[in-house]
């Protein structure tokens, strides 16, 4: 008899289908990766808490939920305030629910039975968080594996998971963390089609606004228009992170948008736009930048920075295959840059003796990239053994260790003119020297570019997710004329 069909998430009309039997492989490799681990015992079982549903500081307004991302990876489970149980021997799964007062089915809909998350999300079993005690109880574990780590971008701790009547149970925090974390590091073939999803859907969403964009506008009508087609093309209620939308001077501040810059500047005739931008699908996300002029036609300062960083570009993803190391692909980047600089006669001199005193930092102080998944900065960047280089620029690498198969990466160079930076170089005689500072001035104030693909790793090379045009000339021809059909790299492009 043929097993029955795995229940799907979709929200309708042209989005992706994604199977509940993405999570159910998920439970299977992290059970596989425990069993493996030294200190694992038998009768061992997993214990994740899920995302609470929080309101907005003292008021009853609630902010849009988002699952937490460890409970998403292993659960699939979109409601708030669950927990979950893996028993590693089996790999049985339970799934914990609120059980919701009456008064709910007045203000907030229908109070499903357990019956139908258990269908939803194809679990073994489904209880309530009011029994988890004595669910967990049944089962005689020798030790509850909880999760405690430290997320290696942020320098945050995850958070353990906690409940009244915890303390009757033997508890391990240090085991789960490393496995799970090394779990989600390498993607598999059904998370990779939901990754190709939210770049396709994030990349026709860019090249809606190149479409659009013209002197005049404010950054945030481009940021609402990604967001429009993201949502309604996409299914996407979440971006992957705050909306990136300078142009002119404000396309040099690395995380623009913020509170205090809020996508608010009226763009400018000969202003360069730098919009780093991703929507995200069922908490898989997207991380993609363009950089192009509000215009649409590149002048010669423009295109001359514009190709610098599109070379650095493709020498990297041309260089990336298993076994590299990212240090070096951020290495890579650097002398291209400097190479490109010295052609455009901002820097003079020896490009080896620039990347001694690090000069490549101060026209890109962050790193080149980062791991793509459930979280737009995903984890596993520094597992224990791998060191954070303490160099200008390579310390704000989110990622160390040696590329592997099946990693979704982001490679984004930059050159950018920060004032800030441009100004402790010229003040040190070690890097003062190499700077042509007539040449450097007529770029104060231009801005910056970036060029920011999202990869996934293959056997041989890479695979590029991102879809939108990329050389002056495809870009020049794509905003030329909006009712031309323009296709540039196909997004199963190897290179």
């Amino acid at each position: 008899m043929a097993a029955a069909p795995q229940p799907v998430y979709w929200l309708g009309n042209d989005t992706l289908r994604v199977s509940a039997a993405l999570f159910a492989e998920n439970r299977q490799r992290l059970c596989k990766g425990l069993k493996a681990k030294d200190g694992v015992v038998p009768k061992s079982v997993v214990v994740l808490q899920g995302g609470e549903q929080e309101q907005r500081y003292c008021t009853d307004t609630d902010l849009l939920f988002r699952q937490e991302s460890f409970f998403h990876w292993a659960f699939g489970v979109t409601e708030p305030d669950c927990y979950g149980a893996i028993d590693v021997d089996s790999g049985k799964s339970i799934l914990f629910v609120p059980k919701l007062p009456e008064s709910y089915a007045t203000w907030m809909g229908e109070i499903f039975p357990k019956e139908h998350f258990k269908e939803k999300y194809a679990v073994d079993e489904v209880q309530y968080t009011c029994d988890i005690v004595d669910v967990l109880s049944n089962l005689r574990p020798a030790v509850l594996l909880t999760l405690r780590g430290q997320n290696t971008d942020s320098g945050s701790i995850c958070r353990e998971a906690s409940f009244e009547g915890i303390s009757r149970f033997q508890v391990n925090n240090t085991l789960l963390h490393p496995v799970i974390v090394e779990c989600r590091l390498i993607k598999t073939d059904m998370e990779l089609e939901v990754l190709r999803y939210t770049n396709r859907i994030s990349s026709e969403a860019h090249k809606m606004v190149m479409k659009h964009v013209k002197a005049g506008q404010k950054e945030y009508e481009m940021e609402s228009l990604f967001q429009h087609y993201c949502y309604t093309k996409g299914g996407m209620r979440h971006t992957s992170y705050t909306c990136i939308c300078g142009t002119g001077h404000n396309s040099s501040v690395i995380f623009y948008g913020h509170a205090g810059a809020p996508n608010d500047k009226t763009a400018m005739d000969g202003d360069m736009c730098l919009f780093d931008m991703g929507g995200e699908y069922y908490c898989y996300t997207s991380d993609i930048t363009c950089s192009f002029p509000a215009n649409g036609k590149f002048t010669p300062d423009q295109k001359a920075m514009y190709e610098a960083v599109l070379r650095s570009s493709r020498a990297v993803m041309a260089a990336i295959q298993p076994g590299v190391k990212w240090t070096d692909m951020h290495r890579l980047a650097d002398r291209v840059h400097l190479e490109e600089l010295v052609k455009i006669g901002i820097l003079n001199g020896s490009v080896e003796d620039m990347m001694k005193v690090h000069l490549g930092s101060i026209f890109m102080p962050h790193g080149l990239g980062h791991l793509l998944g459930i979280d737009v900065h995903d984890v596993g960047g520094y597992p224990e053994g791998v060191e954070r280089i303490n160099e200008p620029g390579l310390q704000n690498l989110l990622m160390g260790r040696l590329v592997q198969e099946r990693m979704v990466l982001t490679v984004e160079p930059g050159i950018y003119f920060i004032n800030h930076l441009l100004d402790q170089a010229l003040a040190s005689p070690t890097q003062s020297c190499f700077i042509n500072n007539q040449v450097l001035a007529r770029f104060r104030g231009f801005g910056g570019v970036r060029i920011e693909e999202n990869i996934a790793v293959t056997a041989d090379g890479i695979e590029l997710l991102t879809c939108v045009p990329r050389t002056v000339e495809e870009i020049e021809a794509f905003m030329a004329d909006s009712a031309k059909t323009f296709s540039p790299v196909l997004s199963s492009e190897k290179l």
